[in-house]
Formats: structure tokens, sequence, C-alpha cells
């Protein structure tokens, strides 16, 4: 549905308290657009490797907030004002003033699909449910691949990373830990190169469905490859369920920030000789999760790149 948004020009001093007030009269979910930037505790807990940049911080900051045309949009607002003006008593709140649009009625769930193409890693070839086999298509592996809401297609550099390195580690009747599964992409590579088993553990509930999904789009028996929601990290319980020294081979793609805590939990998991394949890892940061590595006991057996992307293959 289409939904009409509201935006406040207003300064950075008065954004949270106009926000914390427009939740008081039932405006809820309030986006800002400042330059303010962030603090290096905000972005450590956001886990990336390339954090936001800002420009200058003006001392402006714009707060959108959307409201379904069917209501009393006109009431809404004019209590919106009410609150500039009590606001404006105590603090700077700038403009103050309010400008209407009209979103679009986007279909933002499936609007990704008209970028998802076939595609080949080496002689793989990923093909998404709306799209048919080519008939000169010669690779070895099909992958039906639909990511859902869940991350993974394949077309990643660091997913073409691990896959390659399961096509050299897996062998008929080893284990496999994959740690943030997303879609289950490199389980469902790894069943179908032999692997007996392969846990799938992610944060995300929406990886559920998409692993179900493909799973039973590529025929994967639900003996083969099962999932778990929690962290491995500090999830005790998890750890337990997951089993320790059990798994031939570990695999996380993620990030370097999550791979170096992650990995005295990765190297209770293996067997002694099981392998860690790990990705997600920024070109510069590889050296950092080599070092997490080997203070746990792995050796490093090989960092490979694609792009400005690494994977780091280590054995216990």
């Amino acid at each position: 549905m289409k939904w009409n948004r509201y935006t406040i020009k207003t300064t950075t001093a008065a954004e949270d308290i106009l926000t914390a007030a427009l939740a008081d009269i039932g405006i809820e979910g309030v986006e800002i657009e400042d330059s303010v930037p962030l603090s290096e505790d905000e972005i450590s807990r956001m886990f990336v490797d390339i954090p936001p940049v800002y420009g200058e911080d003006d001392g402006t900051a714009k707060l959108h907030f959307y409201l379904d045309p069917e209501t009393d949009n006109e009431a809404m607002l004019e209590s919106v004002r009410q609150v500039f003006i009590e606001t404006a008593q105590f603090i700077d709140i700038g403009e103050g003033t309010i400008t209407a649009s009209e979103t679009e009625d986007v279909d933002w769930i499936n609007n990704w699909k008209e970028y998802f193409h076939s595609f080949s890693v080496d002689d793989i070839l990923v093909v998404p449910s709306w799209e048919e086999v080519p008939e000169d298509s010669n690779a070895s592996m099909i992958l039906r691949i639909d990511p859902g809401t869940a991350f993974g297609t394949g077309m990643h550099e660091t997913t073409q990373l691990c896959i390659r390195a399961l096509k050299e580690h897996v062998r008929p009747g080893c284990r496999m830990l994959d740690v943030g599964t997303g879609s289950g992409i490199l389980g469902i590579v790894a069943v179908k190169l032999g692997a007996e088993s392969v846990l799938g553990t992610d944060l995300d509930p929406c990886t559920i469905p998409a692993v179900e999904e493909n799973m039973a789009a590529n025929d994967i028996p639900e003996d083969r490859m099962s999932l778990m929601l929690g962290n491995i990290i500090d999830d005790e319980a998890l750890k337990e369920a997951a089993g320790f020294e059990r798994y031939d081979i570990v695999t996380s793609n993620i990030l370097a920030d999550v791979l170096i805590p992650m990995a005295p939990s990765v190297y209770t998991a293996l067997k002694k000789g099981g392998i860690w394949i790990t990705s997600g890892i920024l070109d510069r940061r590889a050296p950092d999760v080599e070092e997490a590595a080997r203070k746990c006991g792995f050796e490093i057996l090989e960092t490979s790149y694609q792009g400005e992307w690494a994977r780091v293959t280590a054995r216990k």
C-alpha cells in the first residue's frame, strides 16, 4: 500500500527529544537523517568492516515518518505542530517545518528478483526458481537458490570463495557445521558434494523458510541437513546441541569482527585435522582473522582473494 510520508526539518540537538515526543502522540518508527558521525562503540556494534561515511555535521536533521492515507492525517499533523511549540520552549528546533510526499507502492520483498539471474561459479550453475536451466549448460552441478529475505545467492565474492574451498575439502561422509547459514547455499553445496550431514546455525529467523525452500528445490533430504537458531559464540545451549569435536568442516561466511571471537568455539566444534573455511573478510582484515585462528591452535593453510574480499582456510 502507499503511505503519506512527512519530513520534519529540525536540529540534531532536538532530534531525540522530538522523536520521543512523536512517539507519545502515536507516531512510531521515525527515520532520522543527519550527518552526525557514529561513535567507535556504535560502529563496533554494527559488525561492519566498512563503516558508513558522513559529510560534515551542519547541525541540521530530518525526521521522516509515515501515516496511513485512510486515517485523519491533518489531525495528527496538528498534534505534531503542537509538539513543535512545546519543544521550542526549551531547545532550538531549527526550521520546525513539515513537508509531505507519497511513497511508491513497491513490492520490496520481490523487487530484487530483476537483478538476480543464472550465473556460474566455475562448473557450478546457480539458477533462481523463476528461470530455466539453459539447454546448452554443461555444468557439473545445478543449484536452485532463492535467498528470500536471508543472505546468500552465491553471487557475492565471499560465497564463491567458500564454494571453491568446499570443492577442495568436502569428502564423502564428512560432517559440516555452517555458521551463519543464510539461504543454506554452502550446506546444500556440501551435501551435493557428498557430505553426510550439515548443521546450519543463524541468528535470523528468516533463514528457516529460506533454507527449507532451497533444500526442497535441490532435493536435499531432511536427514542430511538441519538448522538451529542461535549464536554459537555465547549460546552455551547451542554449543552443546551442536556438539564438540564432531565436525570435519566448519564454514562461516560472516565478517571479520564476528569471526575473531568465534574462533575458539569453532576450534572446539572441529575434529582434530578438521578444516575451518572463513570468508566475509575484507582483504585488509585477513591478517586479523589469521592471528585469531593461530591463537586458538589453528594452522593457516591458505588465504585466497577475490576482488577486495578474502577467504582464510585453517586446519585444527
